[in-house]
């Protein structure tokens, strides 16, 4: 079973209008609504690949109500009830040029009592889990060190645990150790400093993480591990909504770290998941098509091997 944690769970919603403009009112040609947070995608691009997958996190109030009722039939419900209300996240894609704009709300407050019953949880979920992915932002009321003694935990129970947040819950989260970072590049330089992504990813490495994929956007991915350096990227650019990729490249590389995989496959079944994603209509989902199509057309590229 892999394991992701949503800790700041979401009702995503998405609008499509013609075109966006800014003080004009809008008519909306189509709306969807989905379970949501990153962990959340993470699980149900999992399941369609046919991974058992358990998703846990905090949900409470209407919103989180009807994320749980959403959730797909391949995604184990172990969420943690909280008495605030699940946040909301509202996309907007602007049918004319593609962009999509996207409005986050907070997120619920979380008590004491509730984040100490929801490590209870996760101590007992992690015993059965092949693999964890600690997904997203911290919702009111969660310690800022909160992934970092997440992935303490997962180290102490002998799982490989892959970390996606960023800020100061990733400067804490990276000081701990986890097996796998994915930040993007802006993400990258605020942890380390440096901008060239290279530079930052070893950096980041002396910071604690073990191996650090980062998202250069359409670019592709970049790895830096103890086996060495790759580069993978799409053999094409994608048009439609880029919303959700991220999460779809966790879902590779958690994948591939579950099954073992060697590299190079591990970043091409990353890129090709997150391409596929762009061509489909919300977040959490992805193209089967499109993902067997660029699979197979990937290019990784073999950098220096890196110290340990």
């Amino acid at each position: 079973m892999i394991l992701t944690v949503t800790l700041n769970t979401a009702l995503d919603l998405t609008y499509r209008v013609p075109r966006l403009t800014p003080h004009s009112s809008h008519r909306v040609s189509e709306v969807r609504e989905r379970p949501g947070g990153k962990g959340v995608n993470v699980a149900r691009v999992l399941a369609a690949l046919g991974h058992e997958v358990t998703v846990t996190g905090f949900a409470g109030g209407p919103a989180g109500e009807a994320l749980r009722g959403a959730l797909d039939g391949g995604v184990r419900d172990e969420l943690v009830g909280c008495a605030g209300n699940t946040r909301r996240t509202v996309a907007v894609v602007d049918a004319a040029s593609g962009d999509t704009t996207q409005f986050n709300e907070p997120g619920p407050l979380i008590s004491p009592a509730e984040w100490s019953g929801f490590l209870t949880r996760y101590d007992e979920l992690l015993r059965g889990a092949a693999a964890v992915a600690l997904c997203g932002s911290l919702p009111p009321g969660v310690p800022v060190g909160a992934y970092a003694a997440l992935v303490r935990q997962a180290r102490a129970a002998g799982v490989p645990v892959l970390l996606d947040t960023s800020g100061e819950a990733l400067r804490r989260g990276v000081a701990a150790r986890p097996d796998l970072i994915k930040p993007n590049t802006a993400e990258l330089a605020e942890l380390t400093g440096a901008r060239d992504p290279l530079p930052a990813a070893l950096a980041a490495r002396r910071r604690g993480a073990h191996a650090v994929v980062a998202s250069l956007g359409p670019g592709g991915l970049l790895a830096a591990t103890p086996e060495g350096i790759w580069q993978a990227a799409p053999p094409r650019a994608l048009a439609g909504n880029p919303t959700g990729a991220g999460d779809s490249a966790v879902a590779g590389l958690l994948s591939g770290l579950a099954e073992r995989l060697d590299w190079p496959e591990r970043l091409a079944r990353a890129v090709a998941l997150s391409a596929a994603t762009v061509t489909a209509p919300v977040a959490g989902e992805f193209d089967p098509r499109t993902y067997e199509q660029v699979r197979g057309s990937v290019v990784v590229t073999a950098g220096q091997p890196v110290s340990r």
